[in-house]
């Protein structure tokens, strides 16, 4: 029981942590977002690393490399924007695959709990007293706890490791999808960054 515990407390801190993380407001700040659009349609570039100073979202490094590198070419930006976007993506999904693991090993240990509960009751069995009777039972009970636990834990931290993957799948898109409208903004029609 105690391993089963552990992976419980475990996995609820990291989903808690996740949970807090991936709150889209922290990832991709609406307000952010469109701020930075302006000050590159206005050609404030150098506005945007200061307003950026105070950001903790993931967007913070990938719109920075897009305007450090304005003056190259469409294809060279978006490259690095990658690049930036790659390493942002890693960070927000460290720890899940924790879940996944925790989600994998419980019904093990809740096994290994039930194997361990029946050579007890085996060995209650194996050597007749007036407490053999108790010990059975206690063995068989503590055979059952352990695997309930263990699919338990098993199945609640699985649903939420896939529901945590999607919801991250989700952030990475709408991430590349702001990254996209950055890029327009640096390319579009309305201030053109290159000078040719």
């Amino acid at each position: 029981m105690w391993p089963l515990f552990a992976c419980s407390i475990i996995a609820f801190a990291i989903i808690i942590e996740r949970l807090f993380a991936l709150r889209q407001g922290r990832i991709i700040p609406k307000e952010l977002i469109e701020e930075v659009e302006r000050l590159i349609r206005e050609g404030r570039l150098g506005d945007i690393e200061q307003l950026l100073k105070g950001s903790s979202s993931p967007m913070r490094p990938i719109i920075m490399t897009a305007v450090k590198n304005a003056g190259l070419r469409r294809e060279v930006i978006k490259e690095f924007m990658e690049e930036a976007g790659a390493a942002e993506g890693y960070t927000m999904e460290r720890y899940i695959d924790i879940l996944g693991i925790i989600a994998a090993i419980a019904p093990l240990l809740g096994f290994l709990g039930t194997v361990a509960g029946l050579l007890t009751s085996f060995k209650a069995m194996g050597t007749i007293t007036e407490h053999s009777g108790r010990l059975f039972a206690s063995g068989i009970s503590e055979a059952l706890i352990t695997t309930v636990m263990g699919l338990t834990i098993s199945i609640l931290v699985y649903i939420v490791y896939r529901l945590l993957i999607a919801r991250s799948d989700y952030l990475l898109m709408e991430m590349e999808m702001s990254s996209a409208r950055i890029l327009e903004c640096l390319k579009g029609e309305t201030y053109e960054v290159q000078t040719e």
